[in-house]
């Protein structure tokens, strides 16, 4: 069955003058999957990592101008493309500063939407319907637009797909309340017009979502009474001759969505495969008033098989990427995950149990009409009786616990009973039917070890959290719980598995393990590979003169163009060689500091709580930063594949952000002196670094440019001559 998966805050929204939409204008998915470019829908486009709900970039245009389309990413130069004010068409990459300052072209029309699919070019949608590649666009951008709708005909929605070796831009028209329907081929450029079926007086579409399946575009639209169509278009078809009169086009009514009586205002369905869709904005069957939520549909079935409330006021929107839905609501914009496996007609309703026996697994049983529709339930095949099951029999005979059963056992039992019938509930059942469940136990757990101090079942919890299907906010105390009672192991698990945690119990987490001392560190029991991973790094030697992203303990040094040191001060340095850098924490303490080092967190809300940090935690905590990046830069570094640890960019992140908490303590305090020098020149040596690979970017781009002329065979020697 479909599964909608913890969701997590992407941004927050400020809230758009209209109450009826958000403040996004548009979502586009970037390089990656990870990435995507969110346009507000006054003047900024901001670029997030979506795994660490951070942003990586921003860019606005002047007051008193508006971005009225989207921003795209082309792949293909890795540049923006974004229109303001209707007519001007702006470019630029991820190193521009300021927007103002990079490319723009006025072009002759109001440009209603550009689109770059995965696998296209960047193509420029009209207002008036006329559609142009970017390129050819730009070449001439006062060349004349022409007309392809009539007068009073307005675009709806639009969509680029690549289908087969042809671009096609989809977008729909409304006129005097009759909907068309335009497919417009890119090259050659043709275009095909289609009616659609009305539905009702008064009654437009709400949403529409396209996609490409089986050589044919998928077109899926909702209606404000709930109904959801869906309309096959061909993309073999040839183009219709120029006053052509529109032709119908057939639909399929694929789901009745329940509205509970009311049109439908603002709500949204997209499809997530040739069998699921995804609803925002239409209430929940069973849920009562006042309450909106994200639903999965089975349009096989018709059955609901995935819903999540969502708290705030819903503007109907939703975009989807890489198996994630992004929406926003209330004053947030929120990714929801989701897993969409093929289903059975048992597993929709919800009839399909899974059978398991101890040694040898049983044939699949299929079951009965009778079976699914009236829960009849069909005899299973008698295992064959081995000898291990005979002798085993009498150790089998205890009742096993229900999870209600264990839930009510939590709030009595002794810690040790309590973990062990968890341990086995976890064992005989499969997760997915356990999931909804396991939030319950643990906030019992939690409960009861906040109510009663001498209760604390660590390896119940420990064992909860090992099926990564909790979250902070399924259980917000839980993190809390374990940093109060000590429990490290816990706390490091809860840092590696939970992706929401918020900032202020991140701090509390780093301060927690900052403050341990190393003896007691060195007794605990943690994550294996963490602490082989420190241990390595601690023990290995490396040699000082290995170079690695432009930094060289040896070599740092040697620049004269520092402009804290005096000319003494650097005579000095050139006469010693730095001391080999060691760790000034423990392994097993490192370890605890790098799981922090790798949670996800908002620059934005973690500053005020690492000013919190006292001045000597700070200092050590630099230390270590500054020990992992030398590490790190050096070419006999051991390679870490399988190993948990924070990336170079993870640690420089967070070095900064410590520079801009405690920077003017930092400057006052005469013994970080010479730390505040290394990262000086460590600063310096990535700009030299950028400098020297300046010099060699055109070498690098006409490299990547040349084309092979012809086939070479299994070995070639070729010259290349660079000017």
């Amino acid at each position: 069955m479909a599964a909608l998966c913890e969701g997590y805050t992407l941004c927050g929204l400020v809230p758009a003058l209209n109450q009826l939409k958000s403040e996004i204008q548009g979502i586009e998915e970037e390089r990656d999957c990870d990435h995507v470019i969110v346009t507000d829908s006054t003047r900024s486009v901001t670029l997030y990592k979506v795994s660490d709900q951070k942003p990586l970039g921003s860019w606005t245009v002047k007051q008193g101008q508006t971005l009225t389309c989207p921003a795209v990413y082309n792949r293909e130069t890795n540049e923006y493309v974004a229109v303001s004010d209707n007519k001007v068409v702006r470019i630029w990459k991820e190193d521009d500063i300021v927007l103002d300052k990079a490319f723009k072209a006025t072009v002759s029309a109001d440009v209603r939407m550009v689109h770059c699919p995965h696998g296209g070019e960047p193509v420029v949608l009209f207002q008036g319907g006329a559609v142009r590649q970017l390129d050819a666009l730009l070449s001439a951008p006062q060349q004349p637009i022409e007309e392809v709708l009539v007068q009073e005909e307005t675009i709806r929605w639009s969509a680029s797909i690549v289908a087969e070796t042809q671009q096609l831009i989809i977008f729909t028209t409304e006129l005097k309340g009759d909907h068309f329907l335009y497919l417009q081929r890119v090259n050659p450029n043709s275009v095909q017009r289609y009616r659609l079926e009305p539905e009702g007086p008064g009654l437009s579409p709400l949403s529409f979502s396209a996609s490409y399946r089986d050589k044919n575009i998928c077109l899926l639209y909702l209606y404000p009474n709930g109904h959801v169509y869906q309309s096959l278009v061909s993309v073999r078809v040839p183009p219709a001759d120029e006053g052509a009169p529109a032709v119908p086009l057939p639909r399929h009514h694929l789901l009745s969505l329940p509205v509970g009586g009311q049109l439908l205002e603002a709500a949204s369905a997209i499809s997530l495969d040739d069998a699921h869709i995804a609803v925002v904005g239409v209430p929940h069957p069973s849920a009562g008033p006042g309450k909106d939520f994200l639903c999965i549909w089975n349009t096989n079935f018709q059955t609901l098989q995935a819903a999540k409330e969502m708290a705030g006021k819903l503007y109907g929107q939703l975009w989807c990427y890489s198996s994630k839905l992004f929406i926003p609501h209330g004053k947030t914009l929120s990714v929801v995950p989701f897993a969409c496996p093929r289903s059975s007609l048992a597993s929709a309703l919800g009839k399909l149990k899974q059978l398991k026996t101890e040694e040898t697994k049983p044939p699949t049983l299929v079951p009965s009409w009778n079976a699914v529709f009236h829960g009849e339930k069909a005899a299973p095949p008698k295992p064959v009786e081995s000898r291990k099951t005979r002798t085993t029999r009498k150790t089998q005979s205890a009742p096993s616990l229900t999870t209600d059963q264990v839930q009510e056992l939590i709030k009595t039992a002794p810690a040790e009973e309590v973990q062990k019938e968890v341990e086995s509930l976890l064992s005989r059942q499969e997760l997915q039917d356990l999931q909804p469940s396991l939030g319950q136990l643990a906030l019992s757990l939690v409960s009861r070890s906040m109510a009663d101090p001498a209760f604390y079942s660590s390896g119940a919890l420990t064992q909860l959290v090992h099926t990564q299907c909790l979250s902070h906010s399924v259980c917000p105390d839980l993190l809390p719980l374990a940093l109060e009672k000590k429990d490290y192991f816990l706390c490091q698990l809860c840092l590696q598995f939970f992706p929401d945690i918020p900032e202020a119990v991140t701090c509390a987490c780093l301060k927690a393990f900052i403050s341990l001392p190393d003896a007691d560190a060195e007794k605990l029991s943690l994550e294996p590979d963490s602490v082989s991973f420190m241990e390595m790094l601690i023990s290995s030697e490396h040699a000082r003169a290995g170079l690695q992203n432009g930094f060289s303990p040896t070599s740092c040094k040697e620049d004269g163009t520092d402009a804290i040191d005096g000319p003494q001060t650097k005579a000095k340095e050139k006469e010693k060689a730095p001391p080999q850098q060691m760790c000034p924490l423990g392994s097993h303490k490192a370890a605890l500091i790098n799981e922090v080092l790798q949670t996800a967190y908002s620059e934005t809300f973690l500053l005020p709580h690492l000013k919190d940090l006292s001045s000597d935690h700070v200092v050590l905590f630099l230390q270590y930063l500054e020990f992992l990046y030398l590490r790190y830069s050096t070419d006999s570094f051991p390679q870490t594949h399988g190993y948990r640890s924070p990336t170079l960019n993870q640690i420089m992140d967070w070095v900064c952000m410590l520079l801009d908490a405690h920077f003017t303590v930092l400057v006052m305090t005469p013994v970080v002196k010479s730390l505040l020098l290394n990262f000086q020149h460590f600063v310096r040596s990535q700009v030299r670094l950028f400098s020297e690979l300046g010099k060699i970017e055109g070498s690098l781009q006409e490299l990547n440019n040349m084309k092979r002329t012809k086939d070479v065979g299994q070995y070639s020697i070729e010259i290349i001559e660079l000017y």
